[in-house]
């Protein structure tokens, strides 16, 4: 609405809104089909820092920062033979009870300190060589330490030694597993590259 000027007349009022005035039918152009744009598919774009992939994963092949890779296996090597450590400390000094290993004759303390270390570095050695050699490292690591895992878990339990030591040292052995395996997988993960063949 318009307000009125002064000295003159009024105005007429304006509607707040009004419709859009009507197109004749005759003066629409009839509509045209647009071709569908062509889109080229998407390309792989590697983070900041990794180079990109090339298109034919067969032109690469896996390599290992050797220095890194060592570095990270002996870390295990020690975290291993602390793990064995420590579950002896907890089961033979704790508990009171006796572990299935070192042929009775004293603690396994040392068992566990050598042949965690021994494990880790072996399983680093394996690790290794799967990464030079095989198309899927991670996986055959897996499987094979898994199994090895298993069984270093259940032999104890062949023992004679009886059951309750039997299945404290199947846990020990199970965890200084569980240890090497976790560990050296996240150092296959920072240590191996994929680089052109």
């Amino acid at each position: 609405m318009s307000h009125p000027s002064p000295g003159g007349p009024a105005d007429p009022p304006t509607p707040a809104w009004a419709p859009p005035p009507a197109v004749p039918p005759s003066t629409v152009p009839p509509a045209t089909a647009v071709p569908p744009a062509t889109v080229p598919p998407p390309t792989a774009v590697a983070p900041a820092g990794v180079p990109a992939a090339p298109a034919d994963p067969r032109a690469t092949r896996l390599t290992v920062e050797t220095r890194r890779f060592w570095s990270g296996a002996a870390a295990t090597a020690l975290v291993a033979a602390l793990v064995g450590v420590v579950g002896v400390l907890v089961l033979e000094r704790i508990l009171r009870i006796d572990l299935a290993v070192g042929g009775g004759a004293g603690s396994a303390m040392a068992t566990y300190v050598l042949g965690g270390a021994l494990a880790a570095v072996a399983a680093a050695g394996l690790l290794h060589v799967l990464v030079l050699t095989t198309p899927r490292p991670g996986a055959f690591f897996g499987w094979i330490l898994g199994l090895v895992t298993l069984a270093a878990t259940l032999l104890p339990l062949t023992s004679g030694a009886g059951v309750g030591a039997g299945i404290a040292t199947g846990v020990v052995n199970l965890l200084v597993g569980v240890a090497v395996w976790s560990l050296l997988s996240g150092v296959l993960g920072w240590t191996v590259r994929r680089v052109p063949a």
